[in-house]
């Protein structure tokens, strides 16, 4: 299995041939999706949806009901290649997955709280675990965890305590336009402090990167 981290929450999973790519969103260059067999796309914001990333590729799509009806108004070329997928359902996006979750974490209560989907993917002997813009626990043990790093609704206290009741040996940090190196630096110190003893490790990459 191989992983590769690019921009922001987008992720690069490969295995026997299959490349699912997570979230490739606005901050995200075209290039993660070359060769994609799949794409998942966890909720609707441009962080984690940009149609002309969607458009980088021919791989079939598979989102949240939100995403699809988004993509049917602004990307129907798009849309005819999307699928949606209910809560908690398991499916096959050229490796096994099964979603996680429902709901985005709550920013403000004044603002919308859109749908989100986690997305559990099985490579060989590995289970990946990419939870979006939401805290949901995968309720399976979970080798590698994509850990949001930074956003409005998010607390380091939160990050830590997530890594801990996910339980998985690698935390591999995404989400993480939101924060300055120095913030970064600040979360890595804290994770060493209340992770690491635990025998959990906190990894960063750069963009284009693998773990």
């Amino acid at each position: 299995m191989r992983i590769t981290k690019f921009g922001h929450a987008c992720v690069r999973i490969e295995h026997d041939g299959a490349v699912v790519v997570v979230d490739p969103g606005m901050f995200t260059d075209p290039e993660a999706v070359d060769g994609a067999t799949a794409v998942l796309v966890t909720h609707l914001h441009p962080d984690h949806l940009h149609p002309d990333n969607l458009r980088a590729t021919d791989a079939p799509v598979f989102t949240v009901g939100q995403v699809a009806e988004q993509l049917a108004a602004d990307a129907p070329d798009v849309a005819e290649r999307t699928s949606t997928i209910p809560a908690g359902a398991a499916f096959d996006a050229g490796l096994p997955v099964r979603a996680v979750g429902e709901l985005h974490n709550v920013i403000h209560p004044e603002l919308p709280q859109p749908y989100n989907s986690g997305y559990l993917v099985t490579a060989g002997d590995q289970t990946v675990y990419h939870p979006g813009d939401a805290l949901a626990l995968p309720e399976v043990p979970v080798d590698v965890l994509l850990c949001p790093a930074s956003a409005p609704w998010l607390r380091s206290e939160m990050a830590i305590e997530f890594i801990r009741a996910v339980g998985a040996p690698r935390n591999l940090a995404i989400h993480d336009r939101v924060y300055s190196e120095a913030g970064h630096a600040i979360l890595d110190m804290q994770m060493d402090t209340l992770v690491a003893p635990r025998g959990m490790e906190w990894l960063r990459r750069a963009d284009g990167e693998d773990l």
